[in-house]
């Protein structure tokens, strides 16, 4: 999840019927623009993974010190997206949100050497379909979720360490394990992840950073969805022999 905040000050919903509709058409434009963003860069990285999997390069890659860089790549894409975002225009913004996509589609493109296409393409139909289960609550529900965050990204960061631990341990139980708790977390980020998204729409409305706001908030379903898909795929996907 991108970790980003921002500093104006919170602009209250209107309570007028008139003011209220224009909030909520305004609101649903603003949702909508988060959405086809997030769906534009996972088909990019789609795309690109496909592209590069079926090319002549990726072997060559992923035996060579460039495997560092692709797999990097990514991680640094985020990190100045989320700590650089009030420094950086809404434009280069936007450009690195697509780098980072096509990028993401390198370092994704070996799941088509280990994994079997049937089982990669069901997988994605099959995590879409919870994404926009999971995402669907998160926008209707009533309940504050904002409690469940810190257990989440703690959560997170207990995977994170656990993924580096069975590095050296090799143990395909703690992998399982690992696996099942992701898909949970980032179930439950999805949801709380849309509701954040929507409230931020709060702040940013009729300011010049809700151009911004739509890019990071694209960004965090985004990331949500791809490690939901890659902890789905390493529990139910079908190896190649």
């Amino acid at each position: 999840m991108a970790n980003w905040t921002d500093p104006r000050a919170t602009v209250s919903a209107p309570s007028s019927v008139g003011a209220r509709a224009d909030y909520d058409a305004g609101l649903r434009s603003y949702m909508l623009s988060v959405y086809n963003y997030m769906a534009s860069g996972v088909l990019l990285t789609g795309i690109v993974a496909l592209l590069f999997a079926s090319s002549s390069f990726i072997v060559p890659v992923l035996n060579s010190p460039l495997r560092w860089l692709v797999m990097l790549a990514p991680l640094a894409f985020v990190m100045v997206m989320s700590f650089g975002i009030n420094r950086i225009s809404e434009g280069t913004l936007k450009a690195l949100f697509w780098a980072y996509a096509a990028v993401m589609g390198l370092s994704m493109a070996s799941i088509f050497l280990v994994f079997t296409g049937t089982s990669i393409a069901q997988t994605f139909f099959a995590t879409a379909a919870a994404f926009a289960g999971l995402s669907l609550y998160g926008y209707t529900t009533k309940r504050d979720l904002s409690g469940f965050g810190t257990f989440l990204i703690m959560g997170v960061v207990g995977i994170l360490v656990a993924m580096v631990i069975n590095i050296f341990l090799q143990s395909s139980a703690m992998a399982f394990a690992i696996s099942v708790l992701g898909v949970l977390l980032f179930a439950g980020l999805t949801a709380y992840d849309t509701q954040r998204i929507k409230s931020m729409y709060s702040y940013v409305a009729g300011t010049d950073f809700a151009g911004k706001a739509v890019v990071m908030g694209a960004l965090q379903l985004y990331l949500d969805f791809v490690n939901m898909f890659m902890f789905l795929l390493q529990l139910f996907g079908g190896r190649r022999n």
